[in-house]
């Protein structure tokens, strides 16, 4: 874990906007902030109070743990029919979510090969 105060909140947060090719009012709308508020933030180079970063991990399907792991995380943003997905696929056994896995790389190659 990195020391929090040696963290530039800012630059780690456009870091993974530009990674998932979002902009600061996407941004805003997915964490239910006004874009202007976040907007300013930027502009003037304003850290988020734990409150407003926690709407922001949030808002792009993160743990707060995770923002601030030193592991690069290569976020991806789900949707809502995806998070349930993988909610029930958690909820399989192990066996099942073998058959899951392989059937789901199965129709992967199919759509790769035509």
């Amino acid at each position: 874990m990195k020391d929090i105060e040696n963290i530039d909140t800012l630059a780690k947060i456009k870091d993974i906007c530009d990674k998932q090719n979002w902009s600061v009012y996407k941004l805003a709308k997915e964490s239910d902030i006004p874009y202007s508020s976040l907007n300013n933030m930027f502009l003037r180079n304003t850290q988020p109070t734990v409150t407003t970063l926690y709407k922001l991990c949030r808002g792009l399907n993160i743990t707060m743990s995770e923002f601030f792991s030193d592991v690069d995380t290569n976020v991806i943003s789900l949707n809502s029919e995806t998070r349930n997905m993988l909610e029930l696929y958690n909820r399989l056994p192990p066996s099942k979510q073998g058959m899951a896995r392989a059937y789901i790389y199965g129709l992967a190659d199919e759509e790769l090969t035509h």
